[in-house]
């Protein structure tokens, strides 16, 4: 079983093998971080072209299969942004997927922003990507877009970031090796997610590198210097059940404050969710107002 940051410790799935998902339209692709591969999933909208991209960065120990849950089809970000207009891109991030091989340890946080700006500048140099590029990414996911978004001349056309499941002051900080058991800090109730949820992750999770892993504590000292260089809209969401950030008013007071240059900072509660928004049932609902989001920073460009 993979064990992660707080996105993957979970319950041990039943011996009996998933039911096959049905066929989708949603393909995998690699893309060129400056020279490393990183894999993806990509959903494009039939007969249009994208009103935009919407990049899904996933949190630690998971992949990119985070954001297609096929438990419930109104888990799938990828479908539903599809069906709204959107290319929807999901990114393994450098050390899970078919860049695991190539980086065993993982990086760090700064070397993970290099190489997903290089993949996404592949990305846009290969595909339309409509009004710009928007980063929807969840709890370790999250710190990287914010990292991503501290510098705008190194990720032009971005348009915001919608961020699920990372604060800036840890209720419990989590192990350095990446080892977390504590099943209620990741998903809170059980009830909270569709009955196929803990099979279909069989094939989601993965295990977090040492070097993602080793700089977790370290991410309330990192927030202060990359918060007042975001220049984007923000909006973040903390789920009902969740359980690995302080999200009390006062803290969410110094949250907003903290992200001084953006010129909109929205943040949310989830309702009936646990840490891992996007596989419960409560995924369409958070998705459709991300999306409703993007829509806002569209109109403001």
């Amino acid at each position: 079983m993979a064990t992660a940051e707080p996105d993957a410790a979970q319950p041990q799935p039943p011996p009996a093998p998933p039911t096959p998902a049905p066929s989708r339209p949603v393909r995998r692709i690699t893309l060129d971080a400056a020279g490393v591969a990183l894999s993806a999933l990509l959903i494009e909208p039939e007969h249009t072209a994208p009103r935009a991209v919407v990049v899904a960065v996933h949190g630690g120990g998971m992949t990119a299969g985070y954001f297609d849950g096929t438990a419930h089809p109104d888990q799938s970000l990828l479908l539903l942004g599809a069906s709204l207009g959107y290319t929807v891109l999901a990114v393994d991030r450098p050390g899970y997927g078919r860049s695991a091989a190539a980086l065993p340890e993982g990086q760090t946080l700064a070397e993970q922003t290099v190489l997903l700006r290089a993949a996404l500048a592949d990305f846009a140099s290969r595909y339309p990507t409509g009004a710009g590029l928007f980063l929807l990414a969840h709890s370790f996911g999250g710190k990287l877009a914010l990292c991503t978004a501290a510098d705008p001349a190194e990720t032009p056309r971005l348009l915001g970031l919608d961020i699920s499941g990372c604060g800036h002051r840890y209720a419990a900080v989590p192990a350095a090796n990446g080892d977390g058991k504590d099943t209620r800090r990741h998903w809170g109730p059980l009830s909270l997610y569709p009955p196929d949820t803990f099979r279909f992750c069989a094939t989601v999770v993965a295990p977090m590198p040492l070097r993602e892993a080793s700089e977790l504590g370290r991410w309330p000292e990192l927030f202060p210097d990359i918060a007042p260089r975001v220049r984007v809209p923000v909006r973040l969401t903390f789920a009902e059940h969740e359980r690995w950030w302080h999200h009390g008013e006062e803290d969410l007071a110094d949250l907003r404050a903290r992200l001084s240059a953006a010129p909109r900072v929205q943040i949310d509660r989830q309702p009936d969710a646990g840490h891992n928004i996007s596989l419960g049932w409560a995924a369409r609902a958070y998705h459709l107002r991300a999306l409703a989001f993007m829509e806002d920073c569209l109109t403001a460009k």
